[in-house]
């Protein structure tokens, strides 16, 4: 197996980190890196914020679900779906444009997120390990407050990095669904109910858990997740953020 994929088989979530600080070449490669993503008609629809005040890490800690190890992390990043740079720049080029539209953010959170990626990847093969932090987009008004943000810009993902804990750096990954239920030919596949049980059955016991009642396992998962509240405000500030990009 190839390095690249070697790196992206064996990358996990890290939360735990070493209290030591990811040198400025180390941190500038992996920045870069998100520079490099494939992007739509080369425009970049992304914008990337270094923080580095520690009053702002806690602070973000809290406002997403009230997670410690964000505060504590080494180097936190926020990718945003960006549209400002360029509807300013059509007007000031008098290109008279129109509003950026949903379809306009949509494209731009791809390109965040293609970007955000490139670092994780670039992340790894450097020896530091990365978290996902999908709770930025909560906490819509406190966010874009507390990180300026225009009216044509919102939070795609934030994410923290740090040399990992040999625990982190030890421990199994967590188990994925079977290619089988996730990629189908041609057209869409709907899983039927007996392929749903199967799907979860072949995850569960790749996982070695013992407990083989799948019912009770996602109805837990349901509610601890789904049917959360911090699921209700990531909805809530979602579409908040997305009512400047319906057009009038």
């Amino acid at each position: 197996m190839n390095e690249v994929l070697e790196q992206i088989r064996t990358r996990k979530s890290m939360r735990i980190f070493e209290d030591r600080r990811i040198e400025d070449n180390t941190k500038n490669e992996i920045l870069q890196a998100a520079l490099e993503a494939p992007t739509a008609g080369a425009m970049m629809l992304y914008s990337i914020i270094d923080i580095t005040d520690k009053k702002l890490k806690e602070r973000l800690s809290i406002l997403c679900d009230n997670q410690p190890f964000i505060a504590s992390a080494p180097m936190v990043v926020v990718f945003v779906a960006d549209y400002q740079r360029w509807y300013d720049s059509f007007v000031y080029t008098d290109c008279n444009p129109r509003k950026p539209g949903e379809g306009d953010i949509v494209l731009a959170m791809a390109d965040a997120m293609i970007a955000a990626q490139n670092t994780v990847v670039a992340a790894q093969s450097l020896g530091v390990g990365s978290c996902y932090i999908g709770d930025i987009i909560e906490n819509c008004e406190q966010i874009t407050e507390i990180l300026e943000l225009p009216e044509y810009v919102i939070p795609a993902c934030m994410l923290v990095y740090g040399y990992p804990v040999d625990a982190q750096r030890n421990r199994k990954k967590p188990v994925r669904f079977e290619k089988q239920y996730i990629v189908s030919e041609n057209k869409y596949h709907r899983l039927s109910e007996e392929e749903h049980i199967e799907m979860h059955k072949a995850k569960n016991e790749g996982s070695g858990l013992k407990d083989k009642n799948i019912t009770e396992q996602v109805q837990a998962f349901c509610k601890r997740k789904y049917m959360s509240e911090f699921a209700n405000e990531m909805n809530r500030s979602a579409s908040s953020y997305l009512k400047k990009f319906r057009n009038k």
